[in-house]
C-alpha cells in the first residue's frame, strides 16, 4: 500500500477513534452531555466506514447517511451486513439533537447504546484493516 493511501485511511480511523473517545467523555460529564455524545457516535461510525471504503478505493458520496455508506461497504464485504442495525440507529444522531426544539434529549440508555454501537462499528472496521494500518492507529 502506498504511503498516501495509508495516511488517508489512518486519518479517517484516528478521527473515528477521537469521536468515540469524545462521546465517552461527554457522556461521563456531570451532567452528561448526551445530545453531543450521540452525535459523535454517528460521526465515529461514519468515519470508520469511510476508512474502509477509502482502503478499498471505493468512491463515496458526501453524506451523513450511514445506511448509504454501509451499502457500499457490503458490496465489498458482505459481513458488513452485521452493522445494519447500528447504522439505522446511529444515522439520525447526525442531526436529530443538533438544534433546540427538534427532539427530546436522548436518554442515558440511548446514549450508552450509541457509544456501544459506535465502538462495535469501529472495532469491526479495525479488524478488516491491514496490519500496517491497525498498528499505526492503535
Amino acid at each position: 500500500m502506498d504511503d498516501l493511501k495509508k495516511h488517508e485511511v489512518s486519518q479517517w480511523l484516528i478521527k473515528s477513534i477521537h469521536d468515540v473517545r469524545s462521546a465517552r467523555r461527554l457522556f461521563s460529564d456531570e451532567p452528561p452531555l448526551r445530545d453531543t455524545a450521540v452525535y459523535h457516535c454517528q460521526q465515529a461510525m461514519e468515519k470508520a466506514l469511510k476508512a474502509f471504503l477509502t482502503l478499498n478505493e471505493t468512491v463515496f458520496p458526501k453524506t451523513h447517511l450511514l445506511t448509504i455508506l454501509l451499502e457500499q461497504c457490503i458490496e465489498v464485504d458482505h459481513d458488513f451486513e452485521e452493522l445494519r442495525d447500528a447504522a439505522e440507529i446511529l444515522t439520525p444522531y447526525a442531526t436529530a439533537f443538533r438544534y433546540p426544539g427538534d427532539y427530546l434529549e436522548p436518554s442515558d440508555t440511548e446514549a450508552q447504546e450509541a457509544i456501544e454501537l459506535a465502538d462495535l462499528a469501529l472495532n469491526f472496521v479495525m479488524q478488516r484493516m491491514p496490519h500496517e494500518i491497525s498498528t499505526f492507529v492503535s
